[in-house]
Parts: C-alpha cells; sequence; structure tokens
C-alpha cells in the first residue's frame, strides 16, 4: 500500500527570481548577438532563454489545505501541504487534491430493514483526505468511492436494525439515532480507511416507510399510541377510584357494602375513562329493586 511521504520542494520566490534574470539575460545576449551578427552569442542567448523557459514548470503554488501529489515518471516522490511558492524538478507530474472537509448526501435509498420491511432511507456523510498517497494510487477515483461505499454502508446498516422497536428494548433505526450514527460511523471508516479518507461524521438525514406500507404502518402507530394513552388513563382511573373510597371510608360518608363498591368502582370507571362526557341517569330505585 502507498503511504504518503512528506515533499520537501525548494523555495519557489527565489527561484523564480532567476529564472526572471535569465530570460532577461538571455534576451539581452541575443539581443546583442543579433546586433553584432555575431551567431554564437545569439545562440547562447537563445539557449540561456530556452533553459529558463525549461525550469518554469518547476514552479508550483499549493494553497491552504491542499496538497500536491509528485510524481517524476510514474514514480511517487511526495505530496507538498505547505501553502505558498515552491520549486522542484519541472518534469514531475503535480497532481492537486483538496484536504478541506466535504460534505456528502445520499440518495434515498429503498432497503428492507431487519423485518423485512421496505423503508426509505438517506444519510450525510462528513469527510476529508487524510493520506493523499492512498487517494490518488489506491482507488480509481477516491470521490466516487466514498459515494458509492457510503451507500453501500447505508444499505448494510439499514438491513441490520428494524425500522420501529415495537414494545421491545432493541435499537431501531427510528428511536436509537445515536446508535444507528455510531454504527455507520464505524462502518464507513471501515470501508473508506483504504482510501485516505476520514469520516468525521455519519448522521441519518431521511427515514420513512416506503410509500406501498406507509399508511398500514401509520394506523399500526396510531394504534399503539391509543393502547398507550388508554392504559395511562386506566392507572390514572384506578388510582383515583382507590382514593375515593378511601376517603368516603375515612371520613365515614357512607357505609358501602361489596356489592355497592362494586357498582360505584364501575360509575367511577366509566366516567373517567370514556372518551365522551358522562350522561347523567337519576336512579330512583335502590341496587336491591
Amino acid at each position: 500500500m502507498f503511504r504518503e511521504i512528506q515533499a520537501r520542494p525548494s523555495p519557489g520566490i527565489l527561484m523564480a527570481v532567476l529564472i526572471g534574470v535569465a530570460v532577461l539575460i538571455g534576451g539581452f545576449v541575443f539581443y546583442t548577438g543579433a546586433r553584432a551578427e555575431n551567431g554564437l552569442l545569439a545562440g547562447g542567448g537563445v539557449l540561456l532563454m530556452t533553459l529558463a523557459s525549461l525550469c518554469m514548470p518547476g514552479l508550483f503554488t499549493v494553497a491552504p489545505n491542499e496538497g500536491k501529489v509528485l510524481t517524476l515518471f510514474g514514480t511517487y516522490k511526495g505530496t507538498a501541504k505547505t501553502p505558498g511558492l515552491w520549486f522542484t524538478n519541472p518534469f514531475m507530474t503535480k497532481k492537486a487534491i483538496s484536504l478541506r472537509i466535504r460534505n456528502f448526501e445520499t440518495n434515498k435509498l429503498k432497503v428492507n430493514d431487519a423485518r423485512s420491511n421496505p423503508v426509505e432511507i438517506g444519510a450525510i456523510v462528513v469527510w476529508k483526505v487524510i493520506d493523499t498517497a492512498e487517494a490518488s494510487f489506491e482507488v480509481n477515483d477516491y470521490v466516487q468511492y466514498v459515494a458509492v461505499q457510503s451507500e453501500s454502508a447505508v444499505r448494510a446498516l439499514a438491513s441490520s436494525y428494524p425500522y420501529d422497536h415495537h414494545g421491545d428494548d432493541a435499537i431501531a433505526l427510528s428511536t436509537h439515532p445515536a446508535e444507528i450514527s455510531k454504527g455507520l460511523l464505524e462502518a464507513l471508516h471501515d470501508r473508506l480507511g483504504k482510501a485516505g479518507v476520514e469520516v468525521l461524521e455519519a448522521r441519518i438525514s431521511h427515514l420513512a416507510y416506503a410509500q406501498e406500507i406507509a399508511a398500514a404502518m401509520l394506523q399500526r402507530q396510531q394504534a399503539s399510541a391509543i393502547v398507550a394513552a388508554r392504559q395511562t388513563i386506566v392507572e390514572g382511573a384506578v388510582g383515583m377510584v382507590e382514593m375515593a373510597l378511601d376517603a368516603l371510608s375515612a371520613r365515614k360518608i357512607v357505609t358501602l357494602d361489596d356489592e355497592r363498591k362494586a357498582s360505584m368502582v364501575s360509575n367511577l370507571l366509566v366516567v373517567l375513562c370514556s372518551d365522551r362526557a358522562a350522561q347523567p341517569v337519576v336512579n330512583t330505585g335502590t341496587l336491591y329493586s
């Protein structure tokens, strides 16, 4: 595997000055030789300007958060990362690679979750290049590699977890965003490390049931919410009935036998648990006639 090597090019300002001076001197010598009809002197001037022109491609600049990968006749010689104007072998090839932080958002992918329910999922990946040699020589196109491997990791993650936990404590896509993001980050580290890429952050940006089952799953969620609400209401109503019976008994307002207590409990539960307003009924008789 290729590993990044720190290149040490020469300062470019001094070489730029020397090349400029060589061009001026060569032009002056050529002009002088041409006027004097001295072919040898004119040829020397042309030769000097030609050498200066050949050295000019050796000048290159490095911008902040940028790396220049240097190769000589197909051999990797190092990467220049220090910003500024530099000079190196004019025959070296210089490939610029950005070291800035980048965002990538996957397409909305349709995947079956761990319970074979079709879901739509998308993710945002924040990444940057940390090894320019691996990014240049280990993969064909590291930007495309990041895109393809990110979508592959999202698909694998979605198929490993259910969309919803449905009452158990299992990790689910919709209820455990921190755990899901951590799992996606670890998967991307394993996949993109060989391309010299570091993943800084990965999180789910879109999550929904597929259209063909969205309506049915919405009804299921609504039913679960209604059951949970009713359970809370019943628990509260039972507590209120218990408090009412204890208060009546403690204050000795009325003495109730078991049958009358059962009737009172039934009436109170109907009033407290009903989703409609209670309709008063005047009882002109007794419980026993």
